[in-house]
């Protein structure tokens, strides 16, 4: 939701209110077409209801959403406005784009860390400190911990027994395993052969795909959609050797260089339709394997491959 107009000096311009919660943009993004920008929270919210521009009506998707010119963003950084804490006392008045800093420090934000200084050092929210009780507290905090041991003394005298002989059969393995590569040297590129060999297996079987809409990419996936992404590559036969490698490359932060970022995304982007891509069965999703893409950079590509998920503009290729 927008920044309250009262709390700025002066005259806000019309063009930096959102149109949705008559507040000063905040975190703005602007549809493509009739270029209306809005709060990036209310626009969201928005489109759960409808996909139009709450202004003219005309069609537009939150994966068309873009930032807005870089114009409007100066004019808004320079717009000046009272602290959040203004209500605790605080009297500053400094730059929208210097307020999340000056927030962090804030001295009159009533849910700023401290520590308490009367013996425990326990870290708080500032307005939790009056009530504390270091003697509570500390009285708590053994309490939860002689649970604790009790709790892990009586896991290890039911599983003592049984520890013991895992250990015992985890060394044999260990040892038979030494005796057989000992005796066997190329053992371990036979390994990796038959392992490559069923990667090639796998990624062959898979569907061609073509992506229309690179635009819809999700670069930051979260917890449940790679867990969905996850069992459709196990269903579709992927070795189980490298599933959760795919699984943690299909997040932008384990991107190579050339795809870290949106800047470099965009930048590069003329050079996607170079990508061989598969469809994983029955998503929005594609797997890039390193092992087909060869031809492009080492900025563009990581071992074993990359999981890319979109929101829409997967297709087949039949």
């Amino acid at each position: 939701m927008g920044y309250d107009v009262t709390r700025f000096q002066g005259e806000v311009d019309e063009d930096l209110l959102c149109p949705i919660c008559s507040g000063v943009l905040e975190e703005p993004v602007q549809a493509p077409h009739c270029e209306h920008a809005f709060c990036n929270a209310c626009i969201t919210q928005w489109f759960a209801q409808q996909q139009i521009c709450p202004v003219d009506r005309t069609v537009v998707t939150l994966a068309h959403l873009r930032p807005v010119p870089r114009i409007m963003r100066n004019m808004l950084s320079k717009l000046q406005i009272s602290c959040d804490n203004a209500g605790f006392g605080c009297t500053a008045t400094l730059r929208l784009d210097q307020l999340q800093s000056h927030l962090k420090d804030c001295e009159h934000n009533p849910k700023r860390p401290v520590n308490c200084e009367e013996g425990c050092g326990l870290e708080m929210p500032k307005d939790e400190l009056p009530n504390h009780n270091c003697i509570k507290h500390l009285r708590s905090v053994v309490q939860q911990q002689q649970t604790k041991i009790s709790e892990l003394e009586k896991t290890v005298a039911e599983h003592k027994h049984q520890l013991g002989e895992q250990k015992r059969d985890i060394q044999l393995l260990k040892a038979y395993m030494r005796a057989i590569r000992s005796a066997n040297p190329n053992l371990q590129n036979l390994e990796e052969s038959i392992e490559y060999n069923e990667i090639l297996e796998w990624v062959n079987s898979m569907q061609p795909a073509r992506v229309t809409r690179w635009g819809g990419m999700i670069s930051t996936p979260d917890a449940v959609l790679q867990a969905v992404i996850k069992r459709s590559l196990i269903d579709s036969g992927c070795p189980h050797s490298i599933v959760n490698d795919l699984i943690e490359n299909a997040h932008e932060r384990n991107w190579p260089q050339g795809l870290a970022t949106l800047e470099t995304r965009q930048m590069n982007r003329r050079y996607y339709e170079n990508y061989v891509a598969k469809q994983i069965p029955g998503k929005q999703a594609v797997v890039v394997m390193a092992c087909e893409n060869q031809h492009m950079g080492e900025d563009m590509i990581l071992e074993p491959g990359l999981v890319m998920i979109f929101a829409h503009g997967v297709e087949e290729i039949l």
